[in-house]
């Protein structure tokens, strides 16, 4: 499906749950994030921002996206942003949360000049979160604490993205550097 006019950074499909249509979310470069109809072959809605759009996800229903540098929790109840503060927050995502959505903040990690846009991401059980960052570092916080549990070396450019193996205690990180990197923890 053609639509976009810059690089496509992620998709995401509804869940097996969703009752309409199969959808599928997309984020670009271009700066918006669409809605695309499978059965349709393009896009429903297009959503424009000022921004680049990294990652799209759905919730667990299916019934909302989000976009951003952030990622879902693997329950769908909060919502992991990356923000150009130097601040990790998670924010609750669930019906009938509390006023204040932001439950916590986790720091140490960098953003610089540069401003490249550095995703994060869960842990398969949820009890960990891992970010880049321009100090050439991989971290790992753990989610109830919010202390910094691995502060993983290696890089010579900005990390710009990490992620955790599904079901094996490994990172795997890429960076400015041109490398990808597979740490065990």
């Amino acid at each position: 499906m053609a639509g976009h006019s810059s690089f496509v950074n992620s998709c995401c499909d509804c869940c097996p749950c969703w009752r309409g249509p199969p959808l599928v979310v997309s984020g670009s470069d271009d700066g918006t994030a669409k809605l695309l109809d499978m059965c349709q072959r393009g896009a429903i809605q297009t959503f424009p921002d000022k921004y680049q759009i990294t990652t799209v996800s759905f919730s667990d229903a299916s019934d909302k996206f989000f976009t951003g540098g952030m990622q879902l929790s693997p329950d769908g109840s909060y919502l992991l942003i990356n923000g150009m503060d130097c601040k990790l927050c998670l924010w609750d995502m669930r019906p009938y949360a509390p006023q204040n959505r932001c439950v916590k903040v986790m720091e140490g990690h960098q953003h610089n000049f540069e401003k490249n846009l550095l995703k994060c991401s869960w842990s398969p059980d949820g009890s960990k979160v891992t970010a880049g960052s321009s100090d050439r570092m991989v971290y790992i916080w753990d989610t109830t604490s919010r202390r910094i549990l691995y502060k993983l070396p290696g890089h010579t450019g900005s990390v710009n993205e990490c992620v955790f193996h599904p079901s094996e205690p490994i990172v795997g990180s890429c960076s400015s550097d041109k490398q990808v990197y597979l740490g065990e923890i």
